[in-house]
């Protein structure tokens, strides 16, 4: 069996390449159906929003013996019948609850109702709330960060590499990225929060730095594609990813081990809310956008450059001169 230093010479070299520009097809089907996929979950179980974009009252219970849910459920509905709750246990001995707005004394009433049911002094339970016109704010401030981060994502690169088609191909591989691991929220009941939004702007960036790295080594393979190059716009492309695939591959694992460890850790020891949704989107985002560099936007690049008259010409010509030397297309 190769090591994977081996492996990674033989990619490089060209010696082993697997065929991600040449297998595009199938490639490009498996992304529609995952954004497909993605986009339609929302429909089916929405997007669960945390309390900082929706508005509502929060309770924290600190001290308490048994950490059981429905304790704090009755306590609250106890008090306000209709109220719709949602309570998540923090560590071993705290409890959070999130409810809809409510007033100033329904708030002290639930909070003494807690306190009550738990046996924990008054003190112990602190509540606050957030109104609606706050939540507003924080989602209209996301909308117009990630905008912006597109918008000058497209410019940079378009600069950087100078061709739009190059800030296209990256474009449609990070909303990609975004659509999928939304998706995955939703599908698994996870809570956007702005900890999440923040998490989903870095592995926007992550994802971003993985596709400039990608294509750097496309510009330089295709730079090289002179009369006497035996390769085909297609397939430079292609030996680039797979002269990147191994890190590609490396860079993913080594950004996925701590964030998954940190998620384990406030997640299931530390019951750290912002840290879990930062860890987790940026867990799940990473992934993805390993995925998404390699059998999306870079095929994606060759197959828009494919059909501009220099390349399609200089490719029929190297097809041409394999076949009259009896070399397979």
């Amino acid at each position: 069996m190769r090591s994977m230093s081996q492996l990674g010479n033989d990619l490089y070299t060209g010696k082993t390449s697997f065929p991600f520009v040449g297998r595009r097809k199938l490639w490009f089907l498996i992304a529609a159906i995952l954004v497909i996929g993605s986009a339609l979950v929302p429909l089916i179980r929405p997007i669960q929003f945390s309390i900082e974009f929706t508005g509502g009252s929060q309770f924290t219970v600190n001290g308490v013996e048994t950490a059981d849910q429905l304790v704090a459920t009755e306590a609250v509905q106890s008090v306000v019948p209709d109220a719709t709750t949602k309570v998540v246990t923090i560590g071993e001995d705290a409890v959070r609850v999130q409810t809809d707005q409510m007033t100033d004394a329904e708030s002290r009433k639930v909070s003494a109702a807690l306190a009550e049911a738990y046996d924990v002094p008054a003190t112990e339970v602190s509540y606050s709330f957030i109104g609606p016109s706050w939540g507003a704010d924080v989602t209209r401030t996301s909308l117009w960060g990630l905008a912006i981060f597109l918008a000058l994502t497209f410019l940079i690169l378009a600069l950087y590499f100078r061709t739009w088609k190059m800030s296209v191909s990256a474009i449609i591989g990070l909303v990609d990225v975004l659509i999928i691991t939304i998706g995955v929220y939703a599908l698994f009941g996870f809570e956007i929060s702005p900890a999440a939004v923040i998490g989903f702007l870095t592995i926007l960036s992550y994802a971003l730095y993985d596709t400039t790295v990608v294509f750097d080594k496309i510009r330089e393979n295709t730079s090289e594609d002179g009369e006497v190059s035996g390769r085909t716009f297609g397939e430079s492309v292609n030996l680039a990813v797979n002269q990147t695939l191994v890190r590609s591959i490396n860079t993913t694992v080594v950004a996925v081990l701590p964030t998954g460890a940190i998620l384990f850790i406030g997640l299931l020891w530390v019951g750290a809310q912002t840290l879990t949704d930062l860890s987790l989107s940026i867990f799940v985002g990473t992934i993805v956008a390993a995925y998404s560099t390699i059998f999306v936007a870079a095929p994606l690049y060759s197959l828009l450059r494919e059909n501009e008259s220099p390349i399609k010409t200089r490719d029929e010509r190297v097809v041409a001169a394999r076949e009259l030397a009896g070399t397979p297309a």
